[in-house]
């Protein structure tokens, strides 16, 4: 006999002791009042009335929740919420961004498929293309995506099932045109996916803009305090459901209390994003004056090459910026060592500015000829700006650069100078077949 209240058994018999304790453990609560905050569903299976019912719900034959890896309560709010800020009509969680990306391209992809993609992609993005689907016949052309003529040339080479973009490109703050994108990729019968992350919804929605799919790593701006790991992938409801069936089969299922605290940032995503922007145009503004600096990169900046795409695609300029110092790697080392406010450490879009220097960290194992291939020259920082005051971060980094102009001074004798600024603005080669041997992808 079934409480169908409750979807559990009654107990009509006497328990022994161990029994009672375990049923007591697990007596939900009545809550007559409804919470303000969504509750943390921390459990992996739920009970039916019957076996009947657990079957339907697990082939998702009737709405309910089954098994933690196929839904979990908590995990389907956050990604209906996020979905919601990206003006999509659906949206499923991950245990990553890389979990999000993987489940993206593998629902599209199959053996013998091709992908055009940035060639400024995140360096794991782009292990993941060549590597892990380059293995199961998947190929690869990387173009310079601000280059529409190289797009579509790249695209009209060959069939194409995927065309990928980053809307602010991870270091080098290359801004796609996700319209122009769009509407090239369904032209030649690709499908257009979009990496978000350095954006967040706030400041650009791919999706109403003509992305299939966007993959965000929620771990970052969406969540805003670098304490939990979480991806997302948001589209239209039959596309997702079929993301959705991948994840089920790969396991990259997204932990409810993470999902809980993802959710917890998106109520202040509005205001982190106008405080991270503000600071981060005025901090690229200050650098640009700078003895010692090249250049700097920020899509508000007019000086940006892709400042008019930033103008229409993005609400503001965003929290992330680059810049390149005289020195290069010398210069970029002790500049990271000399700062006392940013941590030294991975990740990006936190409360607090990280600053990374690229070619001593996430593409250390790369010359100076392969860092500029890949957009990137020796002296390039990226720096994501937090909340601090900005007056402590001019003060800091006013501080830091004295020190790597002397570090870049003492060096400069004894090596060759510096790859030219070109290829760090996005002006990569329009094609490129193959991918750079790139280092362990651990550092983001």
């Amino acid at each position: 006999m079934a409480d169908h209240e409750t979807g559990r058994r009654a107990d009509v018999t006497p328990r022994g002791f161990a029994t009672r304790a375990i049923r007591a453990a697990h007596r939900l609560p009545v809550v007559d009042q409804p919470p303000t905050s969504v509750p943390i569903y921390q459990t992996v299976t739920f009970t039916s009335a019957d076996a009947e019912e657990l079957g339907a719900v697990a082939n998702r034959e009737i709405p309910g929740y089954a098994y933690g890896r196929l839904d979990n309560p908590t995990v389907v709010a956050f990604a209906a919420a996020v979905a919601e800020l990206e003006g999509a009509e659906a949206g499923f969680g991950f245990a990553s961004g890389m979990g999000a990306i993987h489940a993206a391209l593998g629902t599209l992809l199959s053996a013998g498929d091709r992908v055009v993609a940035t060639a400024v992609s995140y360096g794991t993005t782009r292990a993941t293309l060549t590597g892990v689907f380059g293995r199961l016949g998947v190929t690869t052309t990387f173009v310079d995506v601000t280059d529409l003529g190289a797009v579509e040339a790249a695209l009209a080479a060959a069939p194409t099932r995927v065309l990928y973009a980053e809307t602010i490109a991870n270091p080098t703050i290359v801004v796609a045109d996700h319209v122009a994108l769009a509407d090239l990729a369904h032209r030649h019968g690709a499908s257009y996916v979009v990496d978000n992350t350095f954006a967040s919804p706030y400041l650009c929605r791919p999706v109403e803009l003509g992305a299939d799919l966007v993959v965000e790593s929620a771990t970052k701006f969406l969540s805003g305090h670098s304490d939990v790991m979480a991806g997302i992938v948001a589209g239209s409801t039959s596309l997702v459901g079929r993301v959705r069936d991948f994840q089920v089969d790969t396991g990259a299922s997204l932990d409810p209390h993470a999902a809980f605290l993802a959710m917890r940032g998106l109520s202040t995503l509005a205001l982190r994003m106008e405080r991270h922007s503000a600071t981060a145009v005025d901090l690229a503004t200050w650098l640009e004056a700078q003895p010692g600096i090249n250049r700097v990169w920020h899509p508000a900046l007019p000086s940006h090459p892709q400042h008019a795409v930033a103008s229409r695609v993005l609400r503001r300029g965003g929290g992330m910026l680059a810049f390149e110092l005289d020195g290069g790697r010398d210069a970029g080392r002790a500049f990271i060592d000399t700062l006392t406010i940013p941590e030294r450490t991975a990740s990006l879009g936190s409360v607090f500015t990280i600053v990374a220097h690229p070619p001593s960290t996430t593409h250390r194992q790369l010359d100076d000829t392969a860092l500029a291939a890949a957009g990137i020259t020796a002296g390039l920082l990226r720096c994501s700006v937090g909340l601090e005051d900005l007056e402590d971060l001019i003060a800091d980094f006013d501080n830091a650069l004295a020190v790597a102009r002397a570090a870049g001074e003492g060096a400069a004798g004894g090596r060759a100078t510096s790859p030219s600024a070109e290829p760090s603005n996005g002006r990569t080669p329009a094609t490129d077949e193959t991918s750079i041997a790139q280092p362990d992808p651990t550092p983001v």
